[in-house]
């Protein structure tokens, strides 16, 4: 099943729709059964009631039973959550955290592969996918980071991290947007993030694991994480290369506290061991450039700049629709 979120006057929340497995057309969930959920938020909170009676509207969409079904432009979708109760990142491609780390000379601490590292974003006011990236000084080193993310239910404190998966909802792609400039000050401070990292936008359309087949295993989703910059290659890094899996990461989040409904898990930026496999993110690029030459010589995004994010399955079709944005002086 596929879900997105009309964008709306009337609602921050937007309006839930069925799309189809194609990405071509979609209904209204309030056009087809105004007892529902209104938006996918209310949605994932009553996920066990919810979640079959949408499915059947999906059986029926794709039999092309319902009237009021509409083509599908992109544009009109907001994010699938345009805002949520919890946002929170992992960073679970140890290529990635270990390579950051050699830049600056710093040794991976061994307490990395057994724990992982998290940080909490802002969810009140996520970007739509094709919203413009604010860029307020060019200083800052806006910086796009590609990312696998999941939806949960409710989840209760402690809980394992096998069981942890079954509180999966949902599965989404994101652009984590990060202010690479702003970091080590923050750091510094001891305090973590908050000015460093923005406004991040998720791919219209979220899906539920069956969805995704084969290429979802044991909270995994093994599949290239496509990216292009300014209509070039950028990065296919393998999104199954996750050290830690969604699992684990929401079991670390759980640890001293329930996780509610709604909340957001990410995976951090998708990074392989594999220079072919280009980079989800300027920073991993840059980094890349000074060990092996000593030299960065790429630079953060500016003005006009644009950055498409995208997943396809093994046929290449679009699972997720995708993130196209352009960074636009504020």
């Amino acid at each position: 099943m596929k879900l997105g979120s009309l964008k709306s006057s009337q609602s921050r929340d937007g309006s839930l729709c069925v799309v189809s497995r194609d990405l071509q057309r979609a209904v209204r969930v309030a056009d087809v059964d105004s007892k529902l959920p209104s938006s996918l938020r209310e949605a994932v909170e009553t996920w066990a009631v919810s979640k079959p009676l949408l499915e059947q509207i999906s059986k029926d969409l794709e039999a092309g039973g319902l009237s009021k079904a509409f083509t599908v432009e992109a544009s009109k979708f907001h994010s699938p959550l345009p805002r949520a109760f919890q946002w929170a990142d992992g960073s679970a491609f140890l290529f990635h955290v270990k390579l950051v780390r050699q830049a600056r000379g710093a040794d991976m601490p061994p307490s990395f592969y057994e724990d992982p590292l998290f940080y909490q974003g802002g969810s009140d006011d996520f970007l739509a996918p094709t919203d413009a990236i604010p860029q307020v000084d060019f200083s800052h080193g806006t910086d796009f980071e590609g990312e696998v993310a999941v939806v949960t239910t409710d989840v209760p404190l402690g809980v394992s991290a096998e069981k942890a998966l079954s509180h999966i909802a949902l599965v989404m792609i994101v652009n984590d947007v990060s202010l690479r400039g702003l970091i080590p000050e923050e750091l510094a401070k001891g305090f973590g993030f908050f000015q460093s990292k923005p406004q991040s936008a998720f791919a219209p359309f979220a899906v539920t694991p069956d969805e995704l087949g084969t290429a979802w295993v044991d909270g995994r989703l093994k599949l290239p994480l496509l990216c292009e910059l300014n209509g070039a290659f950028f990065g296919r890094a393998n999104a199954g290369d996750m050290h830690f899996h969604f699992g684990q990461l929401i079991a670390h989040a759980a640890r001293t506290r329930t996780v509610a409904a709604g909340s957001i898990i990410g995976s951090g930026t998708v990074s392989n061991d594999d220079e072919t496999a280009g980079s989800s993110c300027l920073a991993e690029k840059r980094m890349l450039e000074k060990v092996r030459t000593g030299a960065i010589t790429t630079p953060f995004m500016k003005v006009g700049d644009r950055i498409r994010i995208e997943m396809k399955d093994a046929t290449g079709n679009s699972i997720f629709g995708a993130i196209d944005q352009v960074v636009k002086q504020v």
